[in-house]
């Protein structure tokens, strides 16, 4: 039995002991209060690599959790709120506050978790830096859900390059079995070294489902205890800042040194050609590799910094030459040739930055097919897809992301741009700008409204600049929860500076894009938890904005009138568009009454579709005439307000005679 087989076939506890010298750490059973080892009684579940980690954690006597919601992340914490909701896992307003929160828990001694998606960590980054400095007592997590694609994330930005600007440990694991194993083992790293692990999946682990082997829930017997040492938690010494580096850099040579027999690591198959695989990919190479005619020798890793160099370049001394596969950028690929090089080998070494493999996207089988291909000098494969496929594909109509039917944000822009027209600035006269949630759907037809969408709280910063250099009042729109994420801050200086900007808060109650969890201005908890609310027209009246308005979306006349006029203030102006996400209402039973197309009147013109692009809304070529689909509508009455010869109304108008 190879090395990789003996370790998927034998329980994570047997490995980890050796680990601790022997020793286990006595802990109390969840959910009884008996003192015993753990990790005997194990059951198989169905369960989502967010779900498995979720596990893990729990399993590792977490107490601690949090982090901003984010895909490809959002569920781990979800998942531990729901299985163990005396754990405090809750959300933090942004990630540099979450691993604050939990570098503070993991002071006192006992263990934290703190998740995001992989531009979260850009928000984490400056506490990130001293934190690997100062360390840590009880285990600390990192788990940064990076992106290859990508499928939800603003760019396809790699993490594991933190652990080498922070000199901190990266783990990755390959798929959710290992995430769940793997998670506790970077616990007991953390606390052996004393420093924050952090742990990379990508998306394809998060979201994958597969059989996991998981243990019992455990409370460490520990009390929280913070003692005060200023060399290690005053950044103020440079002396102390120095020997803080030099502590860290002669850790981190320790870490690798383990890393060089730990059991995530291993080396399996034989022959001469080589590959170096991390991660998802792993699953691509043993899928694949039955299907070609060569011999290869595979040195699985999960140990991407600090790179376990003795255990690589043994590797490659026993190879004719190697390729390296992993998603993301070529990190390993590069710290591999590094490696070689500083061995005095002359291996070849393949990879991405070779052109085997691409710089962008994500990995797939038949990339990496084609690439072993290629690297033993064989004719790549292509995928022609079945006729049936192609012609289902010419059949099927094109589908792009839309906003709900009854989504409020489709009002405020609809409101935002009849605005400009009354005021007769015209669509492309001023600049819109958007920000990261639901709301930057409306950069896509009919509402074409944002010009901008890119980073937490950018839509505010962006305005400012631009309202400095020109002389127009330029437009900023952002959700709640970003607002309070990062758009605080730049509203602050719009104050401070008198900035002739418009920005529009679209309060929907929610983080709803994430699945819809909770944030400050809700007063909404994770696990249950009594919390206050924040008043957002009250915070943002104690910034100092003068002309503050919270409107309702759905009445498109108030709010276009409410943006008419703040477009004529000089200074920051704030409309709150206040109106809950439609999501949780439906799910309630709380929709009211459906408006009915008067067909009488209906002349065909699909104004109420061109203006709100609503999905409820069908035109039927055969009468022209537009209809409602019940199944669709949520009775929002947008369409109501827009058909010009009031064609759409509420049964209980025409009650009315209105």
């Amino acid at each position: 039995m190879g090395f990789g087989a003996f370790f998927r076939a034998t329980s994570f506890i047997s490995f980890l002991q050796p680990l601790k010298g022997g020793c286990m750490e006595t802990v109390k059973a969840y959910p009884s209060d008996s003192t015993e080892v753990k990790g005997e009684r194990r059951e198989k579940k169905l369960l989502m690599g967010n779900e498995a980690i979720a596990y893990g954690a729990l399993e590792s006597g977490v107490v601690f959790a949090t982090g901003y919601p984010g895909t490809p992340s959002t569920e781990v914490i979800e998942t531990i709120a729901r299985l163990k909701p005396e754990v405090f896992a809750e959300w933090a307003p942004n990630e540099k506050v979450a691993l604050e929160e939990a570098a503070g828990v993991a002071y006192t001694g006992l263990r934290a978790l703190v998740t995001m998606k992989c531009v979260g960590l850009n928000v984490a980054a400056d506490p990130l830096m001293s934190l690997a400095y100062s360390g840590v007592e009880g285990g600390l997590v990192i788990l940064v859900a990076d992106d290859p694609g990508p499928h939800t994330s603003q760019t396809e930005q790699d993490d594991r390059y933190y652990g080498k600007i922070s000199l901190l440990p990266v783990l990755e694991p390959a798929d959710p079995q290992e995430a769940h194993d793997l998670i506790k083992y970077a616990y007991e790293l953390s606390e052996r070294y004393k420093v924050p692990v952090i742990f990379r999946t990508t998306t394809r682990v998060n979201h994958t489902t597969a059989d996991v082997e998981v243990g019992e829930f455990i409370e460490l017997d520990r009390k929280p205890v913070f003692k005060k040492d200023i060399e290690r938690y005053v950044r103020a010494s440079m002396e102390g800042n120095r020997k803080r580096h030099r502590w860290l850099n002669e850790t981190l040579a320790k870490i690798e040194e383990e890393f060089n027999s730990m059991p995530f690591n291993w080396v399996e198959g034989s022959g001469k050609i080589g590959i170096i695989v991390e991660g998802a990919p792993y699953n691509y190479v043993k899928e694949v590799l039955p299907r070609i005619n060569a011999d290869f020798k595979v040195l699985k890793l999960s140990t991407p910094h600090p790179l376990p160099k003795k255990l690589v370049t043994d590797f490659l001394k026993d190879v004719d030459y190697a390729i390296v596969i992993e998603d993301g950028a070529p990190l390993l690929e590069e710290e591999v040739k590094i490696a070689a090089y500083e061995a005095g080998l002359s291996v070849p070494i393949y990879g991405k930055r070779t052109g085997h493999l691409p710089l962008e996207g994500e990995l797939t089988p038949s990339l990496v097919r084609n690439a072993l291909l290629r690297l033993i000098g064989e004719s790549e494969e292509t995928y022609e897809k079945p006729e049936g496929v192609k012609l289902a594909e010419s059949l099927a109509p094109k589908r792009p992301p839309v906003m709900c039917p009854g989504c409020p944000h489709r009002g405020s822009y609809r409101a935002v741009l009849d605005a400009l027209r009354d005021l007769k600035l015209g669509r492309y006269k001023v600049p819109i700008h958007g920000d990261i949630g639901c709301y930057a759907l409306s950069l896509l037809p009919p509402l074409e409204a944002i010009w901008t969408e890119y980073v937490m709280g950018a839509s505010i910063s962006l305005a400012n600049g631009q309202s400095i250099v020109t002389d127009k009042k330029i437009i900023a729109t952002i959700g709640d929860s970003t607002f309070f994420h990062n758009g605080i801050q730049p509203l602050i200086d719009a104050v401070y500076k008198n900035l002739n900007v418009l920005v529009m808060i679209l309060d929907n109650r929610t983080t709803a894009m994430t699945g819809h969890q909770p944030h400050p201005g809700t007063g909404g908890s994770e696990t249950g938890r009594k919390f206050n609310e924040i008043d957002i027209e009250a915070l943002v009246k104690a910034l100092g904005v003068k002309y503050v308005k919270t409107v309702d979306p759905y009445d498109l006349k108030a709010t276009r009138e409410a943006i008419k006029e703040a477009m004529q203030v000089e200074g920051p102006a704030v409309i709150i568009a206040k109106r809950e996400c439609v999501i949780p209402v439906i799910r309630r039973g709380e929709i009211g009454e459906l408006p009915v197309v008067i067909e009488d009147k209906c002349t065909g013109c699909k104004a109420c579709i061109l203006l709100t692009g609503c999905p409820a809304l069908v035109y039927d070529p055969e009468t022209n005439k537009v209809r409602i689909d019940s199944l669709l509508c949520t009775g929002c009455g947008v369409c109501n307000q827009t058909c010009p010869f009031d064609a759409i109304k509420f049964p209980s108008e025409l009650e009315r005679g209105a």
